[in-house]
């Protein structure tokens, strides 16, 4: 699970850096055509922040797998690599939904909240599985 971890978080930290680039570059120099708003860029930007913060807890977490030895460990990391993909991935779709020609994908909006509780499951099962650990 580990190294799974780890390939996961260096694939979603590069993806990350190069939708933050692309949204300070390309998606910027879009706001003239009206495709993209102002608000769709700070969406994007949070979107692909998100997404750098909880792939660096990721790799975090694939390293601490060699000293807390738990279920609850690796199950936070699942959650983590599941909001990364709910939160940051309908973001980056919803901003960008005008530039692409995307109709009707205001569905995809629920599931924004569904990745941000799966990042707070993920946080608290990571503080769960150092308490844990600590009565093993």
């Amino acid at each position: 699970m580990q190294k799974r971890i780890i390939v996961f978080s260096g694939i979603s930290g590069a993806i990350a850096v190069a939708l933050g680039a692309m949204a300070a570059h390309f998606l910027k120099s879009k706001l003239a055509t009206g495709l993209i708003t102002e608000t769709n860029l700070q969406t994007f930007d949070t979107a692909a922040r998100y997404q750098m913060y909880h792939s660096i807890v990721l790799l975090i977490v694939a390293l601490l797998s060699d000293r807390i030895k738990n279920k609850w460990l690796n199950k936070s990391a699942i959650c983590f690599m599941i909001g990364i993909v709910c939160f940051s991935g309908s973001l980056y779709l919803l901003a960008t939904a005008g530039l692409m020609g995307f109709a009707n994908v205001r569905w995809l909006g629920p599931i924004t909240p569904i990745g941000g509780m799966f990042f707070i499951a993920g946080w608290l099962l990571l503080a769960f599985s150092a308490l844990k650990h600590s009565k093993e």
